[in-house]
């Protein structure tokens, strides 16, 4: 069974640093774009970043010059350096990734992990 997990969320004050992780794991061919997103209760999900295969990225304005996204093939696991947090930033994170296996093309979420700004 493929499936991602995040990790690395948790509590930090305003201006802090977090560093969340995305494992992806089974039978994978072959992982192509990857992306973390985030949520706010009553809102819809919400694209911070994108990294495709190759390395190119795209970050939403708001995380420009703060976040970084990164990827380790070898490993399938994906990273969110997440530098000077704002409390908005305080949201469920997610990663997604189109992952193809041996006989078929997926798109999978991870369970989302918590990220709280707040002193």
């Amino acid at each position: 069974q493929v499936q991602l997990v995040e990790s690395g969320g948790g509590l930090v004050q305003p201006g802090g640093s977090l560093r969340l992780s995305c494992a992806a794991s089974g039978s994978i061919f072959s992982i192509n774009a990857m992306r973390w997103y985030r949520q706010t209760p009553g809102n819809q999900r919400e694209l911070v970043a994108r990294i495709t295969s190759g390395g190119s990225t795209h970050y939403t304005d708001s995380v420009k010059g703060r976040f970084t996204i990164s990827r380790d093939n070898a490993k399938n696991t994906m990273y969110l350096q997440m530098n000077t947090l704002k409390p908005e930033d305080t949201a469920v994170y997610f990663c997604n990734a189109d992952i193809r296996t041996h006989d078929r093309y997926l798109e999978l979420w991870g369970q989302g992990t918590l990220v709280t700004v707040s002193s």
